[in-house]
């Protein structure tokens, strides 16, 4: 693999920009692109554009620093450098699965003024509550941010996010000294651990229902363990287009049971869940220290540990034990391509990873027989909602406590949902008995779902 990065000298909305490009393949680009979080839609042609934080990370995770004069070189050698024209020319890829609406975002974009008057900002007292138990010293991120309505009333490194750029040309006004960010709520560009709180008052609630459960991912990721959240979503069951008085706008609509659920499997502490007779569904909770559910529809598997370690929780991936076997089996077995890399095995492969329980410990023993119980709940629901094609659990002692005691490897009498379920035994490295053959078996059977 040949990623290059050239330096950040481009100057775009207050932070500096570089490229991101490869100069044997736009596979290989797209592939590591998508395991710094980078959506296939923001693809300009022949490379990715990244902020600073972004380029850290890139270089961290394998990509060669250049400089911009050697990186063109090297494309244009490749065959793979666009002309401007042919850059303009640009329309991306079709099939990307993110991004806000387009009659939605006309609406932000085109009637401000009418928004402004017809929705001010009825949560400020929550809004300054919210800011007195964000973390100290890290930025605070105002998801949706509109026009700036509630920037005042957040920490002073409050960052504005918002998709709409007429949205925020206000908020510059209402807020002069927080920064300002356009950015998808789906993708967003912050560095891991490097929040300390986000607001979302309905910043989420034009992500389609299935595509929520990764944008909340991409959210644990990005915010400080213990940093606060506060979200108010649309309550309801289904999602749809409104005809409301700023018409035509798209909303997913949650019953509190399924937000509790979804942001548990995002990685959070849920604090409180209420649906307000005004329609909304109010979410409080905090960052947990565990692992966030990689989740979405048209799952062709979903991988189900039973709970996550503090390593694998501190790393941001499961099986994440120096001598544990999941990955190369995993590799070995067809299932995966890339050790490691939640997005591409979620987006590219249709592999989805989730815990039993979410609580991180230092082993599995831990674990409460309760809290399985519990778990294995959370799951059914879960399933039955997203409904992978199948469910392969990893570790027989999870299953066997919340489900069958007397439970063998293979398929189980016992379905998630509609869904059939596969048990197979650990890949800790202290189940030394199976070998690694007998892993890689188990996950083909698994894979190639009940004959």
């Amino acid at each position: 693999m040949t990623i290059l990065v050239d330096d950040c000298l481009w100057a775009w909305r207050g932070r500096r920009w570089c490229h991101l490009v490869s100069d044997e393949s736009l596979s290989e680009l797209h592939e590591f692109a998508a395991r710094l979080g980078m959506p296939r839609r923001i693809f300009q042609g022949d490379h990715y554009d990244l902020h600073e934080d972004l380029r850290l990370l890139a270089v961290r995770a394998g990509a060669t620093p250049i400089s911009s004069r050697e990186l063109v070189t090297r494309l244009r050698a490749a065959g793979l450098r666009l002309s401007p024209g042919e850059r303009r020319g640009w329309t991306g890829e079709q099939d990307v699965p993110f991004g806000l609406d387009p009659t939605t975002r006309q609406v932000y974009e085109q009637r401000i003024e009418e928004y402004i008057r017809l929705r001010p900002p009825v949560r400020l007292a929550q809004g300054a509550a919210f800011a007195r138990r964000c973390l100290p010293g890290r930025f605070v991120a105002d998801l949706g941010c509109g026009p700036g309505s509630y920037l005042p009333v957040l920490p002073s490194r409050a960052v504005g996010v918002d998709i709409a750029a007429a949205m925020l040309a206000r908020a510059a006004g209402a807020a002069p000294t927080a920064e300002l960010l356009q950015a998808d709520l789906e993708a967003l560009p912050f560095a891991p651990r490097s929040l300390g709180g986000a607001w979302s008052r309905n910043g989420h609630v034009h992500i389609p229902s299935g595509r929520f459960p990764w944008a909340l991912a991409q959210l644990q990721r990005a915010m400080a363990v213990d940093a606060p959240l506060f979200m108010s979503l649309v309550s309801g069951d289904g999602d749809g287009r409104y005809a409301d008085d700023l018409g035509g706008r798209f909303f997913a609509r949650w019953t509190a049971e399924r937000v509790r659920d979804v942001v548990m499997g995002a990685g959070f502490e849920v604090k409180d869940v209420v649906e307000e007779a005004a329609g909304n569904v109010i979410v409080r909770a905090t960052r947990a220290r565990t692992l966030a559910d990689s989740v979405g529809p048209a799952m062709r598997i979903l991988i189900c540990g039973l709970n996550p370690s503090v390593v694998a929780a501190d790393a941001g991936y499961g099986f994440a034990g120096a001598t544990n076997r999941f990955w190369p089996a995993a590799i070995a077995a067809g299932l995966l391509t890339a050790p490691r890399n939640l997005p591409h095995a979620l987006l590219e492969r249709g592999v989805g990873m989730t815990d039993l329980v979410k609580r991180a410990t230092p082993k599995s023993a831990d674990v409460t027989r309760s809290e399985y119980a519990t778990g294995l709940g959370r799951l059914d629901r879960m399933v039955e909602w997203l409904r992978p094609g199948v469910v392969c659990m990893v570790g027989l002692e999870g299953w066997r406590a919340a489900a069958d005691r007397k439970a063998m490897a293979g398929w189980q009498e016992r379905r998630l949902g509609t869904r059939p379920v596969y048990v197979m035994p650990s890949t800790s490295g202290l189940n030394a008995k199976t070998s690694m053959a007998d892993l890689v078996g188990h996950l083909r059977t698994a894979l190639a779902g009940p004959t």
